[in-house]
């Protein structure tokens, strides 16, 4: 069994706000993320897969798919947007990278069958690096 990662990036604004707290409390919850300008990032998503060697082809994954697939369901969509405005899966829920993370997986997971039809690969994780020291992970077997 082979794990193959593939490195994506794109950039995209937010603010940390959740409507269910306090200004107060959102201050002190999410900093100086709670601008009401928002701010952004240059994300950097690993999509990682797992699944056998295919003999024929000497290959676990076929990347090209793979890349297509992230492009239309992740790429497209986030890449230079603000998240809050511009994205439906933010309309109600805070984009914290935590959040992305399973937005991401979720969206993969939706169309992962059309792109993927057979037994393999299986969508094993994404990682989100929103900055140099903060990293986020979501299994895909969690997300429905």
């Amino acid at each position: 069994m082979f794990r193959v990662t593939r490195r994506y990036e794109f950039a995209a604004s937010h603010r940390l706000h959740s409507a269910e707290l306090s200004e107060e409390r959102n201050r002190e919850l999410y900093g100086k993320c709670n601008n009401p300008y928002g701010h952004g990032h240059n994300y950097v998503v690993e999509v990682s897969v797992r699944g056998p060697l295919d003999r024929a082809s000497g290959r676990a994954v076929d990347t090209e798919r793979l890349d297509g697939l992230v492009r239309a369901q992740v790429i497209a969509p986030f890449d230079h947007r603000n998240l809050n405005a511009e994205v439906e899966g933010f309309a109600r829920v805070v984009p914290t990278s935590e959040n992305l993370g399973y937005e991401i997986c979720r969206r993969l997971k939706r169309s992962w069958k059309e792109t993927f039809p057979g037994e393999w690969p299986k969508l094993e994780k994404i990682r989100i690096g929103e900055t140099p020291r903060n990293i986020f992970e979501v299994t895909a077997d969690e997300i429905e």
